[in-house]
């Protein structure tokens, strides 16, 4: 029988309150969970030195540098690691910041734990599926997506750092190119919830990936918006990554 996925995925908590790290160290642990803590971001670095992590429980508010420069500099150096903010800072400039140095979700503080859980399932079940279009690959107005290993390589075959989230609504709509695709449909392939009037994630995530994709010599985006309705991929698509 194949062991459970949660038996093989490492969590690091960053929280400087005590109580609260014990707190997710015992319930995490209870749901099968290795659970690593830190408390500031010497302490964060030396735990992501020693060994693999596969998801970071990131509070905002640390001593020392604080939790979105260290989300912004994780990021930088790994892709793959997700990341989800979990502070008391319920405020939707620190939400937007959040999601704009690369961090996958946001939840403030207080919350329930089995929400947290959820959130923590919903982003590796994402990170570990794999699209079941018979290309894996697909080229756009010069650029490769590689779908299995979520990887984006530019007109001279050089890989472009993605986050999940980006990765995410950018692979959805290269597999509907032309397609209008609403915000409630690229919120569930990001985070697994709804879209609400409030959340701005997915306008986040497309500002970041054009100002990846697009040209700065033309002034049409390779993602158009569609006033009211949402955003569709302005390209043809085809299989192939040579």
């Amino acid at each position: 029988m194949q062991a459970p996925l949660e038996s093989h995925v490492t969590l690091l908590v960053v929280d400087d309150d005590l109580v609260a790290q014990a707190r997710m160290n015992a319930y995490f642990s209870k749901e099968g969970y290795r659970v690593l803590l830190a408390g500031d971001g010497e302490s964060f670095w030396r735990q992501l030195a020693q060994g693999e992590v596969d998801l970071v429980l990131l509070d905002i508010n640390l001593p020392g540098q604080d939790g979105l420069s260290l989300a912004r500099e994780l990021r930088a150096r790994d892709a793959s690691i997700g990341i989800i903010l979990v502070t008391s800072r319920n405020d939707d400039v620190d939400k937007i910041v959040g999601l704009e140095v690369g961090a996958d979700d946001y939840l403030p503080k207080p919350f329930n734990p089995r929400e947290l859980l959820a959130r923590v399932k919903s982003l590796l079940r994402r990170s570990a599926t794999r699209p079941a279009e018979t290309a894996d690959s697909l080229r756009f107005a010069g650029w490769v997506l590689e779908l299995s290993r979520r990887r984006l390589r530019d007109r001279a075959g050089q890989d472009v750092a993605l986050t999940r989230g980006e990765f995410e609504v950018l692979a959805l709509l290269v597999r509907h190119p032309g397609e209008i695709l609403d915000r409630d449909r690229l919120s569930r392939a990001v985070s697994g919830h709804d879209w609400s009037p409030q959340d701005r994630s997915v306008d986040v995530l497309v500002r970041r990936l054009r100002a990846k994709l697009d040209d700065p010599a033309r002034t049409d985006s390779l993602i158009a918006t569609i006033r009211g309705e949402g955003y569709r991929l302005a390209a043809d698509v085809e299989p192939g990554g040579v």
